[in-house]
């Protein structure tokens, strides 16, 4: 079985679960904790190790996030734990975000551009999303820069990709003059 489907299967247990005891929020926000403390590569490669055995990592587990989390949260590392398949907790984490933001009709979209954007720009944005009917009801913005767009903007959510930038159409402009279109216009005449 494929790792997103397991991931998958997994994190909608969690949150049908967590719906069924109305702790979705609460678990929500253990959850993305738990994605932050995922990103330290030590951690993550502590639950990717089959050198280490189950017992440590639940005493790793224990020391680390009891009394933090939910008591649904904590039995549900323990369950995958003892069934072996601590491994896919940190893509369980990201589906079981990716669900909850379903749930909640809340689209993520990520807006790149060359120079930082002011707060009244990203709630331009925002807004001509949500009018758009592009995006759910809710939309939560990460703003990002990268100076190798040269200017203009890229704009990505779901499977979309927007490409506004000056280099997608430099790039456009050379594709057009690699395929000769000019200069063979001007040899005909």
């Amino acid at each position: 079985m494929s790792v997103t489907r397991i991931a998958s299967r997994y994190a909608k247990s969690l949150v049908d679960l967590s719906i069924e005891q109305k702790k979705l929020e609460r678990i929500f926000e253990d959850v993305t904790s738990f994605n932050e403390v995922v990103s330290n590569r030590d951690f993550y490669l502590l639950l990717k190790s089959p050198i280490v055995k189950g017992d440590k990592k639940r005493q790793i587990m224990a020391s680390i996030f009891e009394g933090k989390y939910d008591e649904l949260t904590m039995a549900f590392l323990n369950i995958l734990i003892t069934k072996g398949r601590e491994q896919y907790l940190p893509e369980i984490g990201r589906e079981f975000v990716k669900q909850y933001k379903a749930i909640k009709h809340i689209s993520t979209v990520t807006v790149t551009t060359a120079t930082p954007l002011s707060e009244e720009t990203i709630e331009a944005i925002r807004q001509k999303l949500i009018d758009s009917n592009s995006t759910d009801e809710q939309v939560q913005i990460r703003a990002e820069v990268d100076a190798d767009l040269l200017g203009g903007f890229t704009l990505e959510f779901d499977d979309y990709l927007y490409d506004a930038s000056v280099a997608h159409k430099l790039n456009q402009l050379r594709d057009e003059f690699d395929d000769n279109l000019y200069i063979s216009q001007i040899e005909r005449r």
